[in-house]
């Protein structure tokens, strides 16, 4: 366990105030141990509205599954998050991160015309309002590439741009994994500008590496069966699989909207 897993997990939580752009209950905490303190979020169980496709379990737990698989690629991309006992009942706690700039302003765009412009990668025409078109596009940064690669292999039914958190010294996480790792093939999301081309090697190396994690007996296979159901934790194996055979970014299924609603 982590410095931060640990502060998460055995602090003492206060509840400070309710976030309420979110669709479930999402509280802003303040957490405190042994003289150590953070702020972080707390989705209580309870305050989960039911999805029809997700009878399975519950979003809190499916958050700390897609912590533990980013954990496991070594990239970082999820702020810790653990699963507690808290003012009302079982939830998720995950750190609070602060963003350093607007991440629709650093890493999305709207651009007129067909061309998305060097440094950036185009998604799909939006409108925009009164008859008028623009180029969704984003930012050509292996950030978010890596989160692209780590979103196919939990299967995350919504990335939006909002989710994406930039920090002042460089890093970036994503937020909000609550609709993930489905069986079938839930992919949404506004990271689709690499789709088709081949995988870096660093994320060959990774999936790799990532694959020999998810054996039977290994303690993130472990970890992850007390967490989503086996046929889900299947297909996990199945999707690193599929990127090590095909060695490139999936393309949209067609099968389902591939970009999430609202975008941002």
């Amino acid at each position: 366990m982590t410095p931060i897993e640990e502060l998460l997990t055995r602090g003492e939580l206060t509840v400070r105030g309710r976030i309420r752009e979110a669709s479930n209950a999402v509280l802003l905490c303040g957490v405190t141990y042994e003289g150590v303190s953070a702020d972080c979020v707390y989705k209580p169980v309870k305050g989960e509205r039911p999805l029809w496709d997700f009878p399975d379990g519950n979003l809190a737990r499916r958050e700390r599954a897609a912590y533990l698989v980013s954990e496991a690629t070594g990239w970082g991309l999820v702020p810790a998050t653990v699963l507690r006992d808290g003012p009302y009942g079982e939830g998720m706690v995950q750190h609070w991160i602060e963003a350093g700039e607007s991440p629709e302003a650093a890493l999305l765009a709207l651009v007129d015309g067909e061309e998305a412009g060097e440094g950036w990668k185009p998604v799909a025409l939006a409108e925009v309002g009164e008859g008028r078109t623009a180029l969704l596009v984003h930012a050509d940064d292996p950030r978010l590439r890596r989160l692209a690669v780590l979103d196919v292999v939990i299967n995350n039914g919504d990335r939006k741009g909002g989710h994406l958190l930039p920090t002042p010294d460089g890093h970036l996480y994503g937020i909000d994994h609550g609709v993930t790792f489905h069986t079938e093939d839930k992919l949404r999301t506004l990271l689709w500008g690499w789709a088709g081309e081949p995988l870096t090697d660093e994320a060959r190396s990774v999936l790799a590496s990532l694959d020999a994690q998810l054996a039977d007996s290994e303690p993130l296979a472990t970890r992850l069966a007390e967490l989503i159901t086996p046929v889900e934790l299947a297909a996990v194996r199945d999707r690193v699989a599929q990127l090590l055979r095909t060695g490139v970014h999936p393309q949209p299924s067609g099968q389902w909207p591939a970009i999430p609603w609202p975008p941002v």
